[in-house]
């Protein structure tokens, strides 16, 4: 009898843990597992631009701020490469 007694053991543990694991994690998570500030707030998202005038200053915004990583990018490139070599020796 003490195998019987054994295999019940063994099946409420296999039983019982997987359900114990989800009452844990799944009660009580806002204090559990809530980490302040993670959720952006209004003031810190994006703001879709819906008028026409709006589209259109959002649209020079960001060709401006290519333009400028472009000409940063092509001043750091001028930087690096050195001027080439006349190697003619004829």
């Amino acid at each position: 009898m003490a195998g019987l007694n054994l295999e019940v053991f063994k099946f409420g543990i296999y039983v019982m843990f997987p359900i114990g694991i989800m009452y844990y994690f799944g009660t009580n998570l806002d204090n559990r597992f809530a980490v302040s500030g993670f959720w952006p707030t209004a003031e810190q998202g994006q703001k879709i631009p819906t008028e026409k005038e709006e589209i259109r200053a959002e649209m020079e915004r960001l060709r401006a701020q290519r333009l400028h990583y472009r000409d940063v990018r092509l001043a750091n490139e001028r930087k690096q490469v050195p001027p080439p070599q006349n190697n003619d020796e004829s």
